[in-house]
C-alpha cells in the first residue's frame, strides 16, 4: 500500500485535494472533531487539565476555541490529550485498508508529528496566502487568533515544500488540480 500524505498550509485546500485522488482518505481534522463529541475518556482527561473551560461532555466548540486561544500552552495539553487517540485511528485505518493500492492522509501536522515513514509519497499543496485568506474568511467559522494560533505549531512552508516529493498548485480551479492529481498518479501507482 502507497501511503501518500498532503502537506500546506492552512486553507491551502489539503483536504479538497484529498478527496479528489479517488483513494480511501484518513481525515484528521473530521476524526479529532468525532473524539470530542464521543469520547468521554479523552474528555476527561482535557477537562482534568483545563477545568477552566470544560465543564459538560461533549466538549463543544467554543470551549475549544476558547481554551486555545488563551494560550498556547493550552492548545499543547489538548494535542497531547488527542494526538494518541489519532495515532490510534490511523493505525485502525491503514490495516482496514491494507489491501488497497494507495491511501490518502490528509493529517494537518503530519511532519510537525513525525508520522511519515520513509517511503511515504508526500505532496505539497501551493497555495496564495492572499487567496488562502480569502477563502478562510468565507468559512462562518473562520477565526483569525485561531488560524495564529495553528499556525505558531505549524513547521515552516519551505521545510514542508523540500520534505515533499510532489507539488500540487491549487489555485481553486479544479481542472488545474484534478491534471496534476492525474499526473502524480500515473507516476506512483
Amino acid at each position: 500500500m502507497i501511503r501518500i500524505a498532503m502537506v500546506g498550509d492552512i486553507g491551502s485546500g489539503k483536504s479538497y485535494i484529498a478527496n479528489l485522488f479517488g483513494c480511501p482518505v484518513f481525515n484528521a481534522d473530521f476524526e479529532v472533531a468525532k473524539i470530542y463529541k464521543t469520547n468521554k475518556s479523552c474528555f476527561k482527561k482535557i477537562k482534568k487539565e483545563l477545568p477552566k473551560y470544560f465543564s459538560v461532555f461533549p466538549a463543544n466548540k467554543m470551549q475549544i476555541i476558547k481554551a486555545i486561544e488563551d494560550s498556547e500552552k493550552n492548545l499543547k495539553k489538548i494535542t497531547k490529550i488527542i494526538h494518541p487517540e489519532i495515532r490510534k485511528k490511523l493505525s485502525f485505518f491503514l490495516k482496514k485498508n491494507k489491501k488497497r493500492k494507495a491511501v490518502i492522509l490528509d493529517i494537518p501536522l503530519f511532519l510537525e508529528n513525525k508520522l511519515n515513514q520513509k517511503n511515504d509519497i508526500i505532496i505539497f499543496i501551493q497555495s496564495k496566502e492572499s487567496d488562502i485568506i480569502k477563502k478562510l474568511k468565507m468559512r462562518n467559522n473562520f477565526n483569525i487568533n485561531l488560524y495564529n494560533q495553528f499556525k505558531k505549531i505549524q513547521l515552516p512552508l519551505d521545510y514542508k515544500k523540500k520534505k515533499s516529493n510532489h507539488i500540487i498548485k491549487n489555485n481553486f480551479t479544479n481542472n488545474f488540480v484534478k491534471k496534476s492529481i492525474k499526473k502524480i498518479l500515473k507516476e506512483i501507482i
